[in-house]
Formats: C-alpha cells, structure tokens, sequence
C-alpha cells in the first residue's frame, strides 16, 4: 500500500506541477541548509537536493536555497505545520506544510477542506492510520531482474519490497533510507520517486460522487507553494478521475 497511480501518471503529474516542485524543493532545501550547508555532513541536505535534482533543478537555485538556509544570501524564515482531516467520503488526509505565515497557511488549508467536503480536524486524528517509511519507486522493464533486486535492496537494509504492474517499491525504515538510496543507486538502478512518505496502514474506497470533491481538494492543496506534501489513504487513483 502506499504507491497510488500508474508510473505514467505519476511522470505526467509531476511534469505538470514542475514549476510548484521548484518551490517547494526551494524551500526544503533552505530549511534543511539550517543545520550546515555541506550535504556530505548534512543527511537532510543532501536528501532535499537529490530530491531537487530529480526534477532537474538548477544548480543555481540549488545553490541560491542552501545560501539562504545558511545566511549567505537573505531569506525569509519558514516553520513546519502539519494538518490532518478528512476528506470526501471519509479519506484520511495529511499535510505537511513549509511556511513564512502560520496563519495565512492554516486559513488556506482549513477553507480548501472545507470547501470541497472535508473536515480538518486536530493533531494525532488520523496520522495513527500512517506509517513513517523511506518509499523507493524503480520502474519495471526487461533489464531488472526482480530477484537481483530483492537481494541487493536487502543487503542494503530494506524492510519490504512490493511489486506493482509497472514498477517495484522498495519499503525501509526511515533510519536506512539514504544507505538502501544510495546502494542501489550505486548498483546501477535508477528511481521514479525516492523520498520518506507517510504510508497508509488501511484504504479508505469513497463512493464514486466524492471523488471528484476529494480529487479538487487533493489537487488544491498541491497547488499551495506553502504544501510540501500531501497524503491520503484512498484506495482509487485520483489521477483517473
């Protein structure tokens, strides 16, 4: 469980929302730089910069993030929230947010909830239904061998591994997510997604008449420069909607 959509869909969504990432990466990569500026000392660093690069960033605006985070350069200073409710049709939601303005985020979420049939509700309400897990997609084709991977994704440290029609998903404790990253980037594998993700427990399959609500609401809170993540324990792919 976990993995929602196809590895089409997941390429195109991401093509679309490229110039948002921008930001939001941006904006992890300030914060992160906080703790030291050299990502070869700094594990949460170097983790927001491969995440970066994954969507061909800049090196310029790489650069231009981690200055801020160091004080280099001028920058606005930005706190973590997090939300979690209920969308339509009962799904779990939660949001994780990278802000210069708590109140400004906390009115645009609660009004996007509202607006579309959910319910934003108070911390610990729906987060015990997700799991904290290193979540490593690599694309399925004819020259991985399934049992190779499995075996060196082990050696590395790696909890499960889920196969899917199109793709493999490696599961790690988020302790061993950057030595099981960085083994099988070395073994030659390359990924689709690489990032430490809330991943559901439980599904939640809403009626087909709230998907389309739950669909804007998810859509909604992406688009938001202050949301760096969004997720949800629905069992139907949304990007089919």
């Amino acid at each position: 469980m976990g993995r929602h959509g196809t590895i089409a869909g997941r390429k195109d969504a991401q093509d679309k929302k490229r110039a948002a990432l921008f930001t939001k990466y941006a904006r992890a990569i300030t914060v992160a730089a906080k703790d030291g500026g050299d990502p070869e000392y700094n594990v949460s660093l170097k983790h927001a910069i491969d995440r970066a690069k994954s969507i061909n960033m800049p090196n310029d605006n790489i650069n231009r993030a981690i200055k801020k985070g160091t004080g280099e350069l001028e920058g606005a200073t930005y706190e973590e929230l997090n939300f979690e409710g209920y969308g339509a049709g009962g799904v779990a939601v939660m949001v994780e947010a990278l802000t210069d303005n708590r109140n400004r985020t906390a009115s645009s979420v609660k009004s996007t909830f509202d607006k579309y049939g959910g319910n934003l509700g108070t911390p610990g309400c729906v987060s015990y239904m997700f799991s904290r897990k290193g979540s490593i997609v690599i694309e399925k084709t004819e020259d991985i061998d399934e049992d190779a991977l499995m075996e060196a994704a082990l050696e590395a440290g790696m909890e499960d591994m889920n196969t899917y029609d199109d793709s493999f998903e490696i599961i790690t404790d988020p302790n061993d997510f950057m030595a099981v990253k960085d083994a099988l980037a070395e073994a030659g594998y390359e990924f689709v997604e690489a990032d430490i993700e809330n991943i559901p427990a439980t599904e939640a399959t809403p009626k087909e008449e709230d998907l389309p609500n739950l669909k804007k609401m998810i859509d909604l809170l992406e688009e938001n420069d202050d949301v760096q993540k969004v997720y949800h324990n629905c069992a139907v792919d949304l990007e089919e909607v």
